[in-house]
């Protein structure tokens, strides 16, 4: 007894189940047909013409984001985040390029030794910098500004002052731009009288804007000095670094710009605006501890091996908790300030930094793909495998991305493009499947057969017939050409419905079936239904017979037809379906012979089942 109940509560189970299924498929049709047939009779007035529309609107928009917000932009952006930190591998440094950090250890070993914490003295900086200078740097810049002499410490900006004229450009100082209040200010002067300024033109105009810039107190620092000031995008991470301001014909370099041109030899303005940065999130570059250098003792990298600054570039700059100006990357939310100079710095010299197309490629790569949706679709319903070319393809470009990033330091941002377009192609194909579910009957898009209002058949049979002896590939352009000017005609003229696709595609009788279509009429009177067949036939031949220049006359498009009643009297619903298979069974068995061409098609009425 046990066993029935079982077996009675699992077929309850079941029912249910099936019940639950098959009304949610009810209703969710029901929901389908309430959108889908009035989307269906807006497409069969708005014909082909949408897909121009369509990509026009979206030029339009392409056009207005490129002035405005660049959203397409933001979105690479995003996009390479995420594969600069999912690359298999990175680029390790070259070692040239070092951070000298004054770090927690640093300030707090002076602190211990009662010298004092932070900040330090001028004599603390100027013997760092001593320190440096007998390391055997090629260049080094100063993250720390000293925009006023030290009212405690004059020995020691005396020093400062006497190393920076000593190094002659060795030793590169900050500089900042103040806020906007100070615009106004007198202490204006040409921007072609400011450390360390230069020309982006052959002929600059003299002396150029006025500015107003914070440098250090002495002479010669002043002189050798760079801006420190650093952009972010709009989202508030650092990518790029701004490698000069410019105003003008006129430019101030950065640090990282004035310690790559010292050190290499080239001049400033042969060096790109801005620089992105291979961005490293397991290799770091070469970091000592200030402390270790002044001392000349393992202090705070005690189990370390200290690196070889002989010859190197270094950045110098605070790295201490609270006093670390954090800069937000891609691989790092807090990097310390000095390290993203010293990561530009490698670039430049290293020629390291990751190439990007120009901004405006992502924009005229959209603008040209869309345009060939567009006309694609425009000229009729592309083949459903572009869907998975499509995805194919991005896929592909996704592997070149790491690849490319990873082995060239190459980044194509172009995923937004690829992405809108994509958008534009889904939207196309949305509309196509529109218009060809209209036409092939989906009840989602037009009712379907009714036994009460559609008593009467009107079917023909269409065949592309090509003449003997045609070249097989332009018997395959020929065929193409031809379907696709037919779904061109019933999918906007004809009121017909249309049966193609009676074989699965590349199946092998698919090439045997591929130019048979049929075409049916419906409706209650036997003579409207055959002269409306007749109307559209004939308005069909001219649709095809006005391409001949795309539809050469290498064969003929042939015709066999019929009139059948569709419903007798007192049948049932099964009887009628079986006698709507039987007349479509029949047309299609027509044997050649039978056919006659559509340039010279006759009435249906002669074509009546006895």
């Amino acid at each position: 007894m046990g066993k029935g109940l079982h077996e009675r509560l699992w077929a309850r189970v079941e029912a249910t189940m099936a019940w639950l299924g098959h009304t949610f498929i009810t209703r969710w049709g029901a929901f389908e047909r309430g959108y889908r047939r009035p989307y269906a009779r807006m497409a069969r007035r708005l014909r082909f013409n949408w897909y121009p529309v369509l990509a026009l609107l979206a030029l339009a928009w392409l056009a207005w984001d490129w002035h405005h917000d660049r959203s397409l932009a933001s979105a690479e952006n995003a996009i390479f985040d995420q594969v600069i930190t999912m690359r298999p591998f990175e680029p390790e440094p070259s070692g040239k390029v070092a951070v000298v950090e004054i770090d927690d250890c640093s300030i707090e070993y002076y602190r211990e030794q009662g010298l004092g914490g932070w900040p330090w003295s001028r004599q603390r900086h100027a013997d760092l910098l001593d320190a440096l200078d007998r390391a055997g740097v090629h260049a080094a810049g100063y993250d720390v500004q000293f925009i006023e002499p030290s009212t405690v410490d004059p020995m020691g900006d005396a020093i400062l002052e006497a190393m920076a004229e000593g190094g002659a450009g060795r030793f590169i100082f900050g500089s900042t731009l103040p806020p906007q209040s100070f615009a106004g200010t007198d202490n204006q002067l040409p921007i072609s009288q400011a450390p360390g300024a230069f020309a982006i033109v052959p002929e600059p105009e003299r002396p150029g804007p006025g500015i107003v810039l914070l440098w250090p107190y002495g002479e010669s620092m002043a002189r050798y000095s760079a801006l420190l000031d650093a952009d972010r995008d709009d989202d508030g991470l650092m990518r790029d670094v701004t490698l000069r301001r410019e105003y003008g014909d006129w430019a101030l370099p950065s640090i990282s710009l004035a310690l790559a041109a010292q050190a290499s030899g080239r001049p400033p303005a042969s060096f790109p605006a801005s620089v992105r940065i291979n961005w490293r999130t397991e290799h770091k570059m070469p970091y000592v501890s200030a402390v270790d250098l002044i001392e000349g003792a393992p202090i705070c990298d005690v189990a370390g091996t200290p690196p070889d600054l002989d010859g190197a570039v270094v950045m110098v700059g605070y790295t201490a908790a609270g006093l670390n100006d954090a800069k937000p990357t891609p691989v790092d939310a807090a990097m310390p300030g000095v390290q993203v100079h010293a990561e530009a710095i490698e670039a430049l010299l290293m020629d390291s930094g990751i190439w990007m197309p120009p901004p405006m490629f992502k924009y005229l790569l959209a603008g040209l793909l869309v345009a060939l949706t567009g006309f694609v679709f425009w000229r009729g319903e592309p083949s459903w495998d572009m869907d998975a070319i499509f995805v194919a393809g991005n896929l592909l470009l996704v592997a070149l991305a790491f690849i490319g990033l990873t082995a060239f330091g190459v980044f194509f941002d172009i995923f937004a493009a690829l992405g809108f377009s994509s958008l534009v192609f889904g939207l196309c194909r949305s509309y196509a499947a529109t218009q060809r579910g209209y036409s092939i009957g989906n009840d989602d898009y037009r009712p379907q057969f009714d036994p009460d209002t559609d008593r009467w058949l009107a079917l023909a049979r269409l065949r592309f017939v090509p003449d003997e002896g045609l070249d097989e590939a332009i018997l395959g352009r020929r065929i193409r050409e031809y379907r696709r000017r037919l779904r061109g005609f019933v999918y906007t003229h004809s009121s017909a419905v249309v049966i193609e696709g009676i074989v699965e595609y590349k199946h092998w009788l698919y090439e045997s079936l591929l130019d048979v279509n049929v075409l049916i009429w419906s409706g209650q009177d036997k003579a409207d239904v055959a002269e409306r067949a007749q109307a559209e036939l004939r308005a069909l031949r001219e649709h095809l017979a006005g391409h001949d220049d795309i539809l050469p006359d290498d064969g003929s498009v042939r015709v066999a037809s019929l009139v059948s009643e569709a419903v007798g009297d007192d049948e049932s619903l099964s009887d009628t379906r079986a006698r709507v298979c039987s007349v479509l069974g029949r047309l299609l068995a027509t044997p050649a012979i039978a056919e006659r061409p559509l340039s010279d098609h006759d009435a249906f009425a002669g074509d009546e089942e006895d």
